[in-house]
């Protein structure tokens, strides 16, 4: 709150009437209504009326997950599809408010509002698909052939042209001249790329979040691998479909991801480091190289795993949430994941499924020594850092979505916090329908059985015995 700026002295001013001394209090209490409507928080969708009586206010700039503006809906519409709660009052009483905090609080949109635009008609597309599998030769010739056919540049790594299948096709020599190619870690194209079109599985999608370390192109993912629950679309109709999101009418989920900082003692080592460029590509700050430290940054979609590698010792590993020790992992590891990692590793070591929408970052262990160390989900502007414990009695290894595994020894650090820069996912219908059908198609998330009603010549008392004779009554 902005403090008023004193009155400027002048003549004392005439004693003030009855009248005049009761309309002043009418008008100090319309000033503190007036106060109080300016803490309202920036990302309130104004579906409450304020006592007060104010008009009810649109969405105001703030910063959010979604890069995209939120479409005109109803309220009862907003209500009944957003992900999260209402904004809360943040005034308490006449006078206490919260403190405004000038750093960026991050905020989510309501689903079903998130709808991709272009500012310019895209122009290059990157054409991801999975090495060695020959089913995908046909659908990518189709693919590339379609975009090629419409005026679009087209991006492949350089080892996808090198398939032997594609090399003694005659019929794709001549379209092969007018590829763009590159090689992953020697090439950048983070600022060439319109748009990522993904041919396979859930790994060319992991794989096309590695390839940007920055801002991520809009990802449409094709579903021709084996599980496919982060590829949503299928490939009999993929003109339609591919024209509808070049035109910019489609949903996108944004599935944030993580920032990981490797931070490794050389115990006494000179840093190789050529003008300030370690040996992953990634830039060593000049007080790092100083105190002989190796530093590397990493954007991780599903997760950071950390586990006792090939040691047959317990891992023991120490896990810090804004600087302060929150406990000591010993088992087999941890997971640090996010939501959309939320389904893979960590599912199956016994965490909750959480939707991509949700702001959070999920601790799981993995074959914790211990009867009461269950999975926990911590916000997502937290900032966690895992080293070896001092009582260690042997390393421990990290690897970032199932790549770049190193170890990690006494000294090195792992600091993990939520990205500023989510993957944006381009959706079938929306958000909430994909994740749903992807639990069920892929998961077969709570897939049973229906039960049987009561016959109608029974009543719910006879039928309730015939259970408790019978077993469980299912």
């Amino acid at each position: 709150m902005t403090p008023r700026r004193p009155a400027f002295p002048g003549p004392p001013a005439p004693r003030a009437t009855a009248v005049e001394m009761e309309q002043e209090k009418v008008n100090g209490s319309k000033e503190l209504s007036a106060d109080a409507a300016s803490y309202r928080c920036s990302a309130c969708h104004g579906d409450e009326d304020w006592a007060l009586g104010h008009p009810i206010r649109g969405r105001a700039k703030s910063r959010s997950l979604s890069a995209s503006p939120a479409l005109a809906s109803t309220r009862e519409f907003r209500r009944t599809r957003s992900l999260h709660g209402p904004c809360p009052v943040t005034t308490f009483g006449p006078k206490a408010c919260v403190l405004q905090n000038p750093q960026s609080i991050m905020h989510i949109q309501d689903p079903a509002s998130q709808r991709l635009t272009w500012n310019k008609s895209p122009k290059s597309v990157l054409v991801i698909k999975k090495v060695r599998d020959a089913s995908l030769l046909q659908p990518f010739r189709e693919l590339c052939t379609y975009l090629m056919e419409n005026n679009m540049i087209v991006y492949v790594e350089k080892k996808v042209l090198e398939d032997p299948a594609l090399v003694s096709d005659d019929h794709f020599g001549p379209m092969k001249r007018r590829f763009c190619t590159f090689r992953e870690d020697y090439d950048d194209i983070s600022n060439q790329i319109d748009l990522i079109i993904c041919l396979g599985g859930d790994g060319t999608l992991l794989y096309a979040s590695s390839l940007f370390q920055g801002s991520v192109p809009p990802v449409m993912a094709f579903h021709l691998g084996s599980l496919g629950f982060l590829t949503p679309f299928n490939f009999e109709n993929f003109q339609s479909q591919v024209t509808q999101v070049i035109q910019g009418n489609a949903a996108i989920v944004l599935r944030s991801r993580l920032k990981v900082r490797v931070v490794k003692e050389l115990c006494g080592k000179k840093l190789a480091v050529p003008n300030g460029v370690s040996e992953h590509g990634m830039l060593a700050t000049a007080l790092d190289a100083e105190l002989g430290k190796q530093v590397m940054q990493y954007q991780v979609l599903n997760e950071v795993v950390i586990d006792r590698g090939p040691s047959s010792y317990l891992s023991n590993v120490d896990v810090y949430l804004d600087g302060h020790l929150i406990t000591t992992v010993q088992g087999d590891g941890v997971i640090v994941s996010t939501p959309t990692g939320s389904t893979a590793y960590a599912a199956a070591a016994g965490a909750s499924m959480i939707h991509p929408n949700v702001p959070a970052i999920m601790v799981t262990p993995i074959c914790p020594h211990s009867l009461s160390f269950r999975p926990i989900v911590v916000p997502a502007g937290v900032e966690l850092k895992i080293m070896l414990s001092p009582e260690a009695r042997n390393t421990a290894w990290v690897s970032f979505d199932g790549r770049k595994r190193q170890e990690i020894r006494h000294g090195d650090s792992i600091s993990i916090t939520t990205s500023c820069y989510p993957l944006p996912s381009v959706c079938v219908r929306d958000p909430v329908s994909d994740w749903f059908e992807s639990l069920a198609q892929c998961l077969h998330w709570n897939l049973r059985k229906r039960q049987a009603h009561f016959p109608e010549d029974e009543g719910g008392d006879e039928a309730g015995d015939g259970d408790e004779e019978g077993g469980s009554g299912s």
